[in-house]
């Protein structure tokens, strides 16, 4: 039987993990998959790109295993992106010229940097960071400089601003916001984490709109904002959000958003049933996902459906996926659960502080304070996986929710007991692997932390599941090594 044609065009973390689900399904057998990828390497770690200025090399980032796409008979194409598509006559023109046939076609193009339009943004020396490239570019440009400006105060705008203080410039942060990631986090949250970053050293800027950027007196660069005010720097980096890469989908004829986004249905298709988009492309629910975990599971989402195209009803579908994330930026616990700013009609919230120890805590709960809606942790983001599943299982609070953020000395509830919860429960939120997943892995007989990583994937994406794969290990793992030594 002749194999169809399916081309991937993208291979970014998304990408990616739309083949590995391709392979591990055996779907790659069935087709003649072609990867087109803009970029001159395979896909790479995203998330951990900052970890590129503290000496990780390109491979040391790669998320692909060697050989990958010789051993499955895939053919990759570097550094040839897809230039146009015509879905009439199921073809892609590439930016090399060749024209690729296709029977089924995966949209997964991510997303490019916003660049606000702002005079003088083109100069030598103003750059933007996403890939590998702009991080050798502002290595390169950073040499003979002394002071760099971040523009945009989010999760990507404070990497940047790590960035540049990892090798060694001067560093401010502009952002036009009132506060730093505003969306993540309120106003007690982001001044606590304003006054964190400024003891490291970092000059933050809030509220400030840059007009313009001409030459400067001092330095290469002046920003001059609306208010009067400027900075000079000799550096300036654009990390003030993104934007879904559709240009294609758009040109070819697809639907996307009005701001934007590919828009896909519950098994990422398209407005054409034999295309699909996957990560920061895609338009699902009025809605982009701008992690890479809800990428995942669109990944792993179309896949099932390739795998059961004839009979809908056994795919796996994508029906949205929790934003909530931990991070660690400059050594700053950063965490922000479901429903952060409380605009739940009747939400109460419960807030805890300590300037001396520099610590904000802030729990949204339902107006019976019966359910857990979400949250904010700066400086202290221990209780996150505790308030995740909370959040996620729709469990019961305690009587006293404020418990679940204060203090031991102060009362604080234990820990959630990850044993007593339901096998549904996601403990991986990058990987999407469940509490029975892992139980499942360990009484086959993955007993330590790596043979669990290696069977599901669990702790390999952020990190911030491995103490609760570790007590599942510590619980069950015991029991396992004993039925082996049994079973000898």
């Amino acid at each position: 039987m002749k194999q169809e044609r399916l081309v991937v065009i993208g291979n970014g973390m998304v990408g990616q993990k739309y083949l590995d689900h391709l392979v591990a399904d055996g779907l790659h057998h069935r087709y003649q998959v072609t990867v087109l990828c803009a970029e001159p390497r395979p896909a790479y770690d995203r998330v951990h790109l900052s970890e590129f200025f503290t000496g990780r090399s390109s491979e040391d980032l790669s998320l692909v295993p060697e050989r990958f796409f010789e051993r499955h008979g895939l053919e990759l194409r570097l550094s040839e992106g897809a230039d146009s598509i015509d879905l009439q006559n199921k073809t892609i023109r590439t930016a090399k010229g060749a024209t690729l046939d296709y029977d089924k076609l995966v949209l997964a193009t991510g997303s490019y940097p916003f660049v606000p339009p702002v005079p003088g943004r083109g100069r030598a020396g103003c750059l933007v960071y996403r890939t590998i490239e702009d991080l050798e570019a502002i290595m390169a440009s950073g040499r003979d400089a002394e002071v760099g400006a971040v523009i945009g105060g989010g999760l990507l705008g404070l990497e940047a601003a790590k960035a540049l203080r990892d090798i060694g410039l001067q560093t401010h942060v502009v952002e036009f916001a009132p506060r730093l990631m505003a969306v993540q986090v309120d106003d007690g949250g982001g001044a606590l984490l304003r006054r964190k970053i400024e003891q490291l050293g970092v000059f933050v800027h809030t509220g400030m709109n840059t007009t313009e950027i001409i030459d400067g007196e001092f330095y290469r660069h002046r920003l001059n904002f609306a208010d009067g005010e400027h900075l000079e720097a000799d550096l300036v980096v654009f990390s003030a959000g993104i934007r879904p890469q559709d240009t294609l989908a758009r040109d070819a004829g697809l639907a996307v958003g009005e701001r934007g986004g590919i828009i896909i249905d519950n098994h990422c298709r398209t407005s054409d049933p034999d295309v699909y988009a996957i990560g920061e492309c895609a338009l699902w629910g009025g809605r982009i996902y701008g992690l890479v975990a809800p990428g995942y599971e669109m990944a792993r989402a179309a896949v099932s459906h390739l795998r059961h195209r004839r009979d809908e009803t056994r795919a796996l579908p994508f029906t949205g996926a929790d934003m909530s994330t931990k991070l660690k930026l400059m050594g700053v616990d950063v965490a922000s659960l479901g429903d952060a700013h409380a605009s739940t009609p009747g939400a109460c919230c419960y807030r805890y502080e300590d300037e001396r120890k520099q610590i904000y805590k802030k729990l949204v709960v339902s107006e019976d304070g019966r359910r857990l809606l979400g949250g904010v942790l700066v400086g202290d983001a221990r209780e996150y996986n505790t308030l995740l599943q909370l959040m996620l299982n729709d469990m019961a609070l305690p009587e006293t929710p404020e418990q679940l953020i204060l203090p031991a000395a102060q009362g604080a509830a234990p820990a959630l007991d990850v044993t007593r919860l339901p096998d549904s429960a996601t403990l991986c939120q990058c990987q999407n692997v469940t509490k029975g997943t892992l139980c499942q892995a360990i009484a086959e007989g993955h007993c330590d932390l790596a043979a669990i990583k290696q069977c599901t994937g669990a702790a390999t994406g952020c990190g911030g599941c491995e103490p609760m794969v570790q007590t599942l290990l510590d619980t069950f793992g015991v029991e396992a090594d004993g039925l082996a030594e049994v079973g000898t």
